[in-house]
């Protein structure tokens, strides 16, 4: 697969980590992406693809695209056999102000960039980038077509600030502390989050705190399931369990046992990190 990133100009950097250009054969054709402190808008240039968002939901078909809010669990993601797409990796509270509603409508449910942005907007930015001379002009036009649609969002500093101490801290941090240094009300904070990001401060940080650990592990070597719980401050082992059934729909140890069949079958892939083989 050919994969092309980069960081947006200012101040689209202040909510995007990358855009980027994928197109090509997937590694597999059913992905699973484990719940994430981040958020994701797909513009589909090919064939639709297949989104299901939770085991007890059936998949429901995106041809233009889709905007996914920060998720609560792990979803799955089912690509034609050639994919080709632009699309952003949003910090969690980036996807607000190009949004017409509230993030937490869209929570666990994924919705087609045609329900935001309206099906001739969609038409006329997927004719663009049809026609664009490669990937990097491509990246070019989304990143104009955003800072088009960039507006003021009520909130957005609180929020912003808030959640970048939770990552900054691996989601290790006491949401009390948070409400206290930031001067409002537990109940005021949460609903900003809900508004924003789709999920309280509390939810994120553990799926931030989640995603810390995972990133962290080496799956080539044995892993010490006691120390990487203690190492990521949950209570004891059961708790870190639970936290990562809920947040990949599998256990540890098959965790590990999918990640190493990714590395096995296709060693050094432009997806490798995140997404796990669904077949």
């Amino acid at each position: 697969m050919e994969y092309v990133s980069r960081v947006p100009r200012p101040p689209l950097d202040g909510l995007i980590d990358d855009l980027y250009y994928l197109a090509g054969a997937p590694p597999y054709a059913r992905l699973t992406l484990p719940a994430s402190p981040a958020a994701l808008l797909v513009v589909n240039l090919g064939a639709p693809f297949r989104i299901r968002s939770g085991t007890d939901i059936e998949p429901a078909e995106y041809a233009d695209g889709c905007v996914v809010t920060t998720p609560t669990r792990a979803w799955e993601f089912g690509y034609p056999p050639r994919t080709r797409s632009v699309g952003v990796h949003f910090k969690p509270w980036g996807p607000a102000p190009f949004l017409p509603m509230p993030a937490a409508e869209l929570c666990d449910r994924p919705v087609t960039v045609e329900q935001v942005w309206g099906r001739p907007a969609v038409a006329e930015l997927r004719d663009r980038l049809a026609t664009a001379g490669g990937p990097h002009e491509m990246l070019t036009v989304l990143e104009e077509e955003l800072m088009r649609r960039l507006c003021e969002t009520a909130g957005l500093g609180l929020v912003r600030h808030t959640s970048s101490v939770i990552a900054a801290t691996g989601g290790a941090v006491a949401i009390g502390d948070l409400r206290v240094a930031a001067g409002v009300s537990s109940t005021h904070l949460a609903q900003r989050f809900k508004e924003l990001i789709g999920v309280t401060p509390k939810r994120l940080a553990r799926a931030q705190r989640f995603a810390t650990t995972l990133l962290a592990l080496d799956v080539a070597e044995p892993v010490d399931w006691g120390d990487v719980a203690g190492g990521a401050g949950y209570f004891d082992q059961a708790h870190f369990g639970h936290e990562f059934r809920a947040f990949t729909g599998l256990t540890p140890t098959r965790y590990v046992e999918v990640r190493r069949r990714f590395l096995r079958e296709h060693p050094g892939h432009v997806l490798d990190g995140w997404p796990l083989p669904a077949d």
